[in-house]
């Protein structure tokens, strides 16, 4: 985990900020936690904290609703495919890497058994 991906994660926003960062009102982001399209973390003190990550998922569902015409439902299913998608993408990537490094271990197998099978010459 990069000191980016624990910026983004961790909670740092009270409801107000978040809000004023997406171009909500406070009552919106509740009620979106309410119907479960976002999952804010909460203090001891039990006030909502949002993070990067929760502010651009909100930025989305903005966007969704408000210049894609997407009602709620529409906007949650799109998230969870988004998320889907970007799941696979890094699983391809993970495959991707581990058939490059498979690959050049067969290539240095087959080299160094070539180099066994050829005679070898002396002058």
């Amino acid at each position: 985990m990069t000191p980016h991906d624990d910026f983004a994660t961790e909670p740092c926003f009270v409801i107000s900020v978040a809000a004023r960062m997406v171009g909500l009102h406070a009552q919106t982001l509740r009620y979106y936690e309410r119907v479960g399209l976002v999952m804010p973390s909460r203090s001891q003190g039990r006030q909502r904290l949002y993070s990067m990550a929760d502010v651009e998922r909100l930025r989305r569902i903005k966007t969704f609703a408000d210049d894609m015409g997407v009602n709620l439902a529409g906007a949650e299913l799109a998230l969870k495919l988004t998320d889907q998608i970007r799941d696979l993408q890094a699983q391809v990537e993970a495959l991707t890497q581990e058939v490059v490094r498979l690959r050049a271990s067969a290539n240095n197998r087959a080299a160094a058994n070539h180099r066994a099978a050829s005679p070898t010459q002396n002058n």
